[in-house]
């Protein structure tokens, strides 16, 4: 039997799962669940949790959440491991990973989540382009309730959201660094090149941002994210 990854279409740690798995070359089939309404789903699956990526091992195992997959992916495929043997070099990437989903990933979560709620057109965009769902513009009128919900789950106060814009150059930075110290970036993909450069990505395409093209962190998120999710509309931040 296959594996199974339940994923929501925008969720950015859904994607650094899925490119483990491929990395991996773990056959699975992805189960694309409605946002917003995902937490249910995946208890309705019999995971212990309310989050997603959710992998159900071809063993049967549940797993929750990019960490946790990483570490399972290992113990289940001991071939194009994701954590080096060197125990200084694990402990390097263990804590870049770790980084990455604690420190850099909320930031382009609230972004998104709090202009969701204060544009239609980007709820509009999602709608049509991401979820495809018939009549977007009237999905778009009706799902601002649902997208307030999801930013006040991660926080959406505007000061909070200003201090993320203004400490994304450093947080960048960080990114650079890692790559110019081998941690990642490197040849051979470990976890942490998963968990940052997704995030990396997905503000590439936050146009209202200062752009980042030139920077490391950039040219190796595209390596290892080359597709998106179409063409994010620009939207305000503020």
């Amino acid at each position: 039997m296959p594996a199974r990854l339940y994923v929501t279409s925008l969720s950015t740690p859904s994607k650094t799962a899925g490119a483990m798995l491929a990395h991996k070359g773990l056959r699975h089939r992805r189960v694309n669940l409605l946002s917003g309404f995902h937490p249910l789903l995946v208890r309705a699956a019999g995971f212990p949790g309310w989050t997603v990526p959710a992998l159900e091992l071809p063993d049967g195992r549940q797993v929750q959440g990019s960490l946790a997959i990483s570490r399972a992916l290992d113990e289940t495929i001991a071939e194009r491991p994701l954590f080096p043997r060197d125990p200084g070099a694990r402990r390097a990437v263990e804590d870049a990973e770790r980084w990455g989903h604690d420190e850099l990933q909320p930031v382009p979560r609230r972004i998104f989540r709090r202009a969701a709620v204060q544009d239609p057109a980007l709820r509009r965009w999602v709608a049509a382009e991401v979820a495809e769902v018939p009549a977007p513009g009237v999905a778009a009128a009706l799902t601002k309730p649902l997208a307030a919900r999801l930013s006040a789950k991660v926080g959406d106060d505007e000061a909070l959201i200003r201090s993320d814009v203004e400490r994304l150059p450093a947080l960048l930075d960080r990114v650079d660094e890692l790559i110019a110290a081998g941690t990642i970036g490197g040849s051979e993909p470990n976890a942490a090149d998963f968990q940052i450069f997704a995030n990396v990505r997905v503000l590439l395409d936050f146009k209202a941002l200062p752009s980042n093209e030139h920077r490391p962190a950039a040219r190796q998120a595209r390596r290892f994210f080359p597709f998106w999710e179409g063409d994010m509309p620009r939207f305000e931040i503020p």
